[in-house]
């Protein structure tokens, strides 16, 4: 598994990965494809302004074109303080190969080497087991339950906070 940074040729990857009622289950249903298209026009510029890591998994063995997923970390403002979040999403053809949790693993890495980030939140609706397993894994604290407001939907999430460089590299969990 390898990361690259999100392009504009992605379209289609990420009207896969959010405009699917199956991929977008626990996170309030599909959305708009033209919201999607518009989101991926602002994410390649975030990535050339270097404001967000917004990374897409390539399998292993597979070229750059084919796209398993995204694993994102960026940074906006709650109650004043910068927060670090980070978020993932697996197609459903490549889930169960271990690559959103290899794909957080190395952004974590990641931001321990760089250092800006700081502590990195994580907010898994309550019901998705895979993304809270994830989290239980590689170290993250659970801190508890709160709302979330998502794409103007309002979704009951896990909030879970991990320090990079403290968090596990654990491939057994």
């Amino acid at each position: 598994m390898r990361l690259r940074d999100v392009e504009a040729g992605d379209v289609g990857a990420y009207v896969r990965m959010r405009c699917d009622a199956v991929m977008m289950a626990e996170l309030g249903g599909p959305l708009p494809e033209e919201r999607v298209r518009e989101r991926l026009r602002k994410d390649v510029v975030e990535v050339a302004e270097d404001r967000s890591w917004i990374k897409v998994i390539v399998p292993d063995g597979a070229g750059p074109e084919v796209v398993a997923g995204s694993v994102t970390l960026w940074s906006h403002e709650e109650d004043g303080a910068a927060v670090a979040e980070i978020g993932w999403m697996v197609l459903p053809e490549f889930q169960g190969r271990g690559l959103a949790k290899a794909a957080v693993r190395e952004l974590l890495d990641a931001a321990s080497r760089d250092g800006r980030w700081g502590p990195v939140h994580a907010f898994p609706a309550t019901a998705n087991g895979p993304s809270n397993g994830i989290c239980r894994a590689l170290g993250f604290r659970l801190l508890g339950e709160l709302d979330v407001d998502f794409a103007d939907r309002v979704l009951h999430c896990n909030h879970w906070v991990v320090v990079p460089g403290e968090h596990h590299a654990s491939d057994t969990e």
